[in-house]
């Protein structure tokens, strides 16, 4: 039985005319994966699909890849991580395949975030700005970092005011997303999981609006992860989002009897 109970869900929002995000869970694989996708002519929406089908994939049977490990094993991290890492770098490889087969498809990419559990650990990999929190004892914290400008001047100054920044025309520019060159560099974070922990992945739909506070609160109550996630998605558009909304929560349960 799985320990980790998620629940995912989408909504293109009150302005965007298609939903370009895309998730998928894997309860049996403890896999969860949410992905943010960009391009013209319905492009990104292609971009996340692709990428979230291909973590899949890989992640579902590995040995079946005529090379586990094409780019190489690192082993400064566990082989569950490697996996994670493989499979977002597979889709990297995909994505820039489809978009060099057609002109509609040419400069698609998509943020990533991907999280797989195993015997209470939680392997986390990501590209872009797509995140991953994890809500224990009362406190929110966010796991993945973004690859976005505002991040990159926030680590460099640890001084300067965020508020300010979120009025800069440099406010959404992503540094690192799937899909812009031949390897992009996949992030990846290991983590211990603990009973009751409640993991929230979002898209910026959502983290774009809602700040860690507020996430928390909803995040706090003990309701199941599908009110939780629906409380979260309907929280974003109430404060006027106005991308694609996308939000995932799952709570580790060790002890599988109280289910």
């Amino acid at each position: 039985m799985p320990l980790l109970h998620a629940y995912g869900i989408t909504d293109k929002g009150r302005i965007r005319p298609t939903n370009e995000d895309c998730f998928a869970i894997q309860a049996e694989l403890g896999l969860l994966v949410l992905a943010d996708g960009m391009g013209g002519h319905n492009a990104g929406e292609v971009a996340a699909r692709l990428a979230v089908d291909a973590v899949v994939d890989f992640c579902s049977a590995p040995a079946l890849h005529p090379d586990r490990w094409p780019f190489g094993f690192d082993p400064t991290l566990s082989a569950d991580a490697n996996l994670v890492r493989t499979a977002i770098q597979l889709a990297n490889v995909q994505i820039l395949e489809m978009a060099g087969s057609a002109d509609r498809f040419a400069g698609m990419g998509t943020t990533l975030v991907a999280a797989r559990e195993t015997d209470g650990r939680l392997v986390v990999g990501h590209v872009g700005d797509s995140r991953l929190y994890v809500l224990a004892g009362g406190r929110l914290r966010q796991v993945t970092r973004d690859d976005s400008w505002v991040a990159n001047v926030l680590a460099q100054d640890p001084d300067a005011d965020p508020a300010l920044l979120q009025h800069h025309p440099m406010r959404n520019a992503l540094t690192n997303v799937i899909g812009a060159r031949p390897r992009t560099d996949v992030h990846v974070r290991e983590e211990v999981l603990h009973d009751g922990d409640l993991l929230l992945l979002t898209t910026d739909g959502i983290h774009g609006v809602l700040d860690e506070d507020q996430l928390a609160r909803v995040g706090a109550s003990d309701g199941e992860p599908e009110t939780i996630a629906r409380q979260v998605l309907a929280a974003a558009l109430a404060r006027g989002s106005r991308d694609n909304c996308t939000v995932i929560a799952a709570r580790y349960q060790s002890d599988q009897l109280k289910y």
